[in-house]
């Protein structure tokens, strides 16, 4: 296992990353893989994954990842604490909130957390994150009184994620990615402001997804190609620790983008959409996440992507046609003809509804 700094905060974390996600016990119907193994399996789980070199691993606050993270607290006892590192999470943006998820936490795992995220800040609550006594503000507390060492960012989005790279009160930031959801690294790595922070990313196999198209080991070696830190992979049965820490890759080759849209040409017509995010809508719209719904749908993630995409899509469908600004296409770096690609997911979305009640 190789390792690489985390940003300018002194750790070195190995190049694969566990996510506890898949040792939580509970109903988490969109997993890509679901297991509820009992604690004593889960510590053997995580336990296999650091003798073979991991020493980073990843959380989120009781419920939200079920009880992964007292199972990662007990984990840490038995393998000792100062041997791993564990980042945290929780989806509060108020300080007061944020503050007491840290506190929380402390008492799940047990110990401390050497990093801790505000999780999935997007538009709404983006504001309220960075102003004064928000979730970055309560991080930074929690810091200073030693309970976590370094504060993190976690985002789907790129210009959330910018933002957390200028902001000197964030040490470390997460976000998503893969071989063909690479838009936002590509910008990533074409930012100097990224280079200071660490980068942890996770999505490597898209939901689970990416495994049953390119190899584990292309998989990893595409993404550890760029200037991240860490990448996450979610991890719930000793074969999958053996599948992602046995093929870490002794080279960083990354496939074009038009290499992995022919390789998924063969089973569908896939939108050539890598997720950049440039195509900022006049009305809101989030294109791309409906873009990636689409994918999924075709990848795999059938129920999972349809019921996504039936929340907000007609409505959604209806302000794109009458829409006079098309800035969107001009923004589009893939020329992708997007009020067109939008009728036909809503049509899409419209003969499942028509299925399902047949």
């Amino acid at each position: 296992m190789r390792y690489r700094n985390l940003g300018s905060t002194g750790l070195k974390v190995s190049e694969i990353g566990f996510g506890t996600i898949p040792i939580l016990s509970g109903n988490a119907p969109v997993l890509p893989d679901y297991f509820s193994p009992n604690e004593e399996t889960a510590i053997q789980i995580m336990e296999h994954a650091y003798r073979l070199g991991c020493n980073i691993y990843d959380t989120a606050i009781v419920p939200e990842y079920g009880d992964a993270e007292i199972k990662l607290g007990k984990f840490a006892a038995h393998i000792g604490r100062e041997k791993i590192i564990i980042a945290d999470k929780a989806r509060f943006f108020n300080g007061d909130e944020m503050y007491k998820a840290v506190n929380e936490s402390c008492k799940n795992l047990g110990t401390y957390a050497d990093i801790y995220f505000v999780h999935q800040v997007d538009e709404s609550n983006e504001d309220i994150t960075f102003e004064k006594y928000g979730a970055i503000d309560a991080l930074n507390e929690s810091k200073a009184e030693g309970k976590i060492k370094f504060t993190g960012l976690a985002t789907h989005y790129y210009e959330i994620l910018l933002r957390g790279a200028k902001d000197n009160r964030v040490d470390i930031l997460q976000g998503s990615g893969n071989i063909f959801e690479r838009g936002m690294l590509d910008r990533i790595e074409e930012e100097p402001k990224f280079r200071a922070k660490g980068f942890i990313l996770n999505k490597v196999y898209a939901a689970g997804i990416l495994p049953s198209f390119f190899s584990i080991k292309k998989l990893l070696s595409g993404v550890l190609s760029y200037p991240i830190s860490s990448a996450l992979i979610g991890m719930g049965t000793l074969e999958q620790v053996n599948h992602a820490m046995l093929n870490e890759p002794d080279n960083y080759y990354r496939p074009t983008f038009s290499q992995v849209m022919s390789k998924l040409e063969k089973s569908f017509n896939p939108i050539p959409c890598d997720r950049c995010q440039r195509c900022r809508c006049i009305y809101g719209i989030e294109i791309h996440v409906f873009f990636r719904q689409y994918n999924y749908y075709f990848l795999g993630k059938d129920y999972w992507e349809l019921r996504k995409l039936d929340l907000g899509i007609k409505e959604s469908a209806e302000k794109c046609k009458k829409c006079i600004d098309m800035s969107c296409l001009k923004k589009c770096p893939k020329s992708i003809n997007i009020p067109k690609v939008i009728q036909n997911i809503k049509e899409l979305v419209e003969i499942h509804i028509r299925n399902s009640l047949i």
